[in-house]
């Protein structure tokens, strides 16, 4: 759990890029499972063009949501898998 708390700190303020480079916007927080801490969502923050046509989940306020399952990589950006979030 302990590792899953670090990764949520390093990826927030990352690009979030899908497969074939589209910039979808910066991880602006993550949600997630209180009792086991597994991530849930990235919620996106500065969502691009490519982000908001898609229809992804949204949070209360209007957030896009991402699935932390689509994400397949995690560097100097959250690499995410388009097939996944659909």
């Amino acid at each position: 759990m302990d590792e899953e708390k670090q990764l949520s700190k390093k990826i927030i303020g990352k690009m979030v890029v899908t497969k074939s480079a589209k910039k979808f916007g910066e991880v602006g927080d993550v949600v997630f499972e209180a009792r086991s801490g597994e991530l849930i969502h990235i919620v996106l923050h500065n969502p691009t063009s490519s982000a908001e046509k898609m229809e992804l989940e949204r949070d209360k306020s209007g957030n896009i949501l991402i699935p932390f399952s689509a994400v397949i990589a995690v560097g100097d950006m959250v690499v995410i898998s388009e097939e996944d979030i659909i």
